[in-house]
């Protein structure tokens, strides 16, 4: 079963006091106590990033590691990925995370993963990134497509309500044929996928969404059947 859990906005990141999405995550490894491992690439490896995400997961059920590509763990990429149950991908720059990811031909790498049933997910820059295309900010002044990896169809939209041009933009694109049709998500939203489908919705917000955006002689925005995760 290949899987990948896309967030909008949440986590360790976004809501250190709200472990609702993360620990959904962690619950999708068919492990009791999953290796999980985070990349940082779209940010720079940064190391506030990287101790933020040690912090929330070294008190959970898991054993938490990091794949840096600037200062990498092991030459065998593919093996210390392989290894892994879930893998955890960072917000941060689409754009230079892809470039640096196909360089080091971990695009394919992560391919392979999810092909096995490793947990691919992420947030913002590591949401959009699995999709054929996404709404990035990447290159500083505005928000633009951006083509992504495509192991999943369409596009993506994060920080829907968190942004107050993301959901204007990603209709203008659409609109425009600029951008494919694709699913948006607000901040504290997940979107898992179980192979090309969407397998649910989950939030860690009561009043948090998820939407298809579509085209049919007029953008058509349809709000998504989303589970709220509870208190915790």
């Amino acid at each position: 079963m290949k899987q990948i859990i896309s967030l909008g906005g949440g986590g360790f990141s976004m809501e250190p006091d709200n472990p609702l999405l993360d620990r959904y995550i962690l619950k999708q490894s068919a492990k009791t106590n999953p290796r999980i491992c985070f990349i940082p690439t779209a940010s720079g490896d940064s190391d506030d990033y990287t101790s933020r995400y040690y912090d929330f997961f070294e008190k959970q059920r898991c054993e938490p590691t990091h794949l840096s590509l600037f200062k990498p763990p092991t030459r065998d990429l593919e093996s210390f990925i392989l290894e892994q149950d879930i893998v955890y991908v960072g917000g941060g720059n689409t754009k230079n995370l892809l470039v640096l990811w196909k360089e080091w031909g971990l695009d394919q790498v992560l391919r392979k993963a999810w092909e096995q049933g490793i947990v691919l997910a992420g947030i913002s820059a590591g949401s959009i990134c699995w999709f054929e295309e996404g709404l990035t900010d990447s290159y500083g002044d505005r928000l633009e497509p951006l083509k992504c990896l495509g192991f999943l169809k369409g596009s993506n939209c994060p920080h829907y309500d968190g942004e107050a041009d993301r959901r204007p933009s990603y209709q203008g694109f659409i609109k425009a044929n600029k951008i494919k049709p694709g699913i948006a998500a607000d901040d504290g939203v997940a979107i898992h996928y179980v192979d090309q489908d969407v397998h649910k919705i989950v939030s860690s917000r009561p009043d948090a969404k998820a939407y298809r955006v579509d085209y049919d002689k007029g953008v058509k925005e349809t709000e998504l059947a989303t589970l709220f995760l509870g208190s915790f």
